[in-house]
């Protein structure tokens, strides 16, 4: 049994994938309480349902492209089991995890799009960094939510660290209504932050505070 807070159809709005049509598998229930958060009625309530009919309700839609998000989809066991029957049909299917759970049970043929927590979220000694080493180029993606310029200097320095430039895709985020804040390292008094090897992708987020 999986405990869902809602699955519906919509089009996706983040990620490398904005654009596509999707369908959403919102599971209850999150470990971490970032400061941005945008989904805190995820935390609790949900409806507790078979993985059968999750599956038929995705068929109904008769899309490809499914996400399985929360929440933290993955602090619920039954997940990695939706995860690889929805990959065995022949979905593609996208994980939206904010990186405090491991991902080593995670279907190889899903794709990752990986939270790393900042410090202004307020959760980034929560960061699971074994995360980061299992990430697959072709296919996964890192996100950074910045709220600060301390958060854009501590960004550059993760994805030094951890090479990421190499394991995924790296999708940064300036935190809604710190924009203003966020968007300096990107001005001209900043541009000795911004490192010229770094291939980044910039989007607004869509993450109130």
């Amino acid at each position: 049994m999986l405990r869902v807070t809602e699955i519906f159809r919509s089009i996706q709005g983040e990620s490398t994938h904005a654009g596509r049509p999707c369908s959403f598998v919102r599971l209850t229930g999150c470990p971490m309480r970032c400061v941005w958060c945008d989904s805190e009625y995820t935390f609790s309530g949900g409806e507790y349902i078979p993985i059968d009919h999750v599956m038929d309700r995705v068929r109904e839609f008769g899309c490809k492209l499914v996400e399985v998000t929360g929440g933290e989809p993955l602090a619920q066991d039954e997940a990695f089991t939706l995860i690889e029957r929805l990959c065995s049909e022949g979905y593609e299917v996208l994980i939206e995890t904010g990186g405090y759970v491991s991902t080593e049970r995670v279907d190889q043929r899903a794709k990752i799009i990986l939270d790393v927590k900042c410090p202004s979220s307020g959760e980034e000694a929560r960061n699971c960094w074994p995360n980061l080493e299992r990430l697959k180029p072709d296919k996964d993606e890192v996100k950074f939510v910045i709220a600060s310029l301390e958060d854009w200097i501590y960004t550059q320095k993760i994805i030094e660290q951890f090479r990421l430039d190499t394991r995924a895709k790296i999708l940064i985020s300036p935190a809604w209504n710190a924009i203003d804040q966020a968007s300096r390292p990107f001005g001209k008094s900043s541009r000795s932050q911004l490192s010229p090897r770094l291939a980044l992708r910039y989007g607004p987020s869509l993450v109130p505070m």
